[in-house]
């Protein structure tokens, strides 16, 4: 499927922040704050699905 540059900037930009919190929940095993960022990465990998998909719904380049 070929996307545009701006589902690829969106995707990016949630990997970005996913990547940030799962690396935080392994630095800090066992502690309240990694249960909480290993919460909000699976949060966050939910928006960007929700995101991407509402993006492609309405893209004329990606649809």
């Amino acid at each position: 499927m070929k996307t545009c540059h701006r589902f690829d900037r969106i995707k990016a930009g949630f990997e970005k922040d996913v990547h940030f919190l799962r690396g935080h929940a392994e630095r800090h095993v066992g502690s309240p704050a990694a249960k909480t960022s290993a919460k909000h990465a699976v949060s966050v990998k939910r928006n960007m699905a929700r995101a991407l998909n509402t993006h492609l719904a309405r893209c004329r380049e990606c649809g």
